[in-house]
């Protein structure tokens, strides 16, 4: 985390992936100070009532902030929280632009892009790649090929404007928001030198030592190593697999436990009535 003296008002609630990271190295980026708590998704710490208080939909990363009005601010969903962080603590625009003008929503295009297309469909490609429980080919060839598009896209983008980054001169959300999804793109099976200018950028981004020192949050970040040696990822991906199907399990339980409960109310509210 940040070094600086100051006393920090942010807390972080993280893990290893690609959007936790999204967060800590927009926080180095901005050199604002912060607290980590590592969330511990292979135990479904992220299901816990005390983080759904934070965020409701129980995934991570989530921020809790020191608001303008003295009282605690909740932020959840990686874009709200990125948007969030420059609109209060990014005055002097070193990662965004001022709201409204043309620079600002073309940071937003993006930004969303990565938040509805790379990661929703990158994050699929891992699933049916990594952790299903049976080799599904439609499915990973449906997702790995759309992710392969979105990039073709991004990589476009960059290659017709000579661009360093997405929006222009200067790293923005945007970039930040792509680089741990692109940086991670061989786990999903998609080969990233397929898109020699995307490739470029992902370098360009490795290069700062925001984003270097933010990777590492809160764990090493080492996805790069790890696609390099095809015996650790087997076995990576095996242990993924089964915390990730044990939380698709204890989440089906829980909506049955759930269902079954309303049902119950439903069924004492008919009876009394009647009495």
């Amino acid at each position: 985390m940040s070094s600086t003296k100051e006393e920090p008002t942010i807390t972080l609630y993280t893990t290893q992936t690609p959007n936790g990271i999204k967060i800590s190295i927009l926080l180095e980026e901005l050199g604002v100070p912060y607290k980590v708590h590592k969330i511990d998704i292979s135990k479904n710490e992220q299901k816990e009532p005390w983080f759904l208080a934070i965020n409701p939909n129980g995934r991570i990363p989530a921020l809790t902030d020191t608001f303008t009005d003295g009282e605690q601010i909740n932020l959840f969903e990686s874009g709200s929280i990125m948007q969030y962080l420059v609109d209060r603590y990014d005055e002097e625009h070193k990662l965004s632009y001022p709201r409204g003008t043309r620079e600002w929503y073309t940071t937003n295009n993006w930004l969303f892009f990565q938040n509805a297309g790379v990661g929703p469909m990158q994050g699929q490609a891992n699933h049916f790649t990594r952790y299903a429980p049976d080799i599904f080919e439609y499915g990973i060839s449906r997702y790995q090929n759309e992710t392969r598009r979105l990039y073709s896209v991004l990589n476009n983008r960059l290659e017709n404007t000579k661009y360093p980054y997405l929006t222009g001169e200067k790293c923005t959300i945007a970039d930040i928001s792509h680089w741990g999804w692109v940086a991670a793109a061989g786990w999903a099976g998609v080969e990233i030198d397929e898109f020699p200018a995307l490739k470029a950028w992902e370098e360009r981004m490795a290069a700062r030592p925001g984003v270097e020192k933010g990777r590492h949050v809160p764990d090493p970040h080492t996805i790069k190593e790890l696609l390099k040696d095809k015996s650790k990822m087997a076995q990576h991906a095996a242990e993924s697999r089964e915390w990730v199907q044990k939380g698709m399990r204890e989440d089906a339980r829980r909506r049955e436990k759930d269902e079954a409960r309303r049902e119950m109310e439903e069924k004492s509210e008919k009876v009394g009535e009647r009495l």
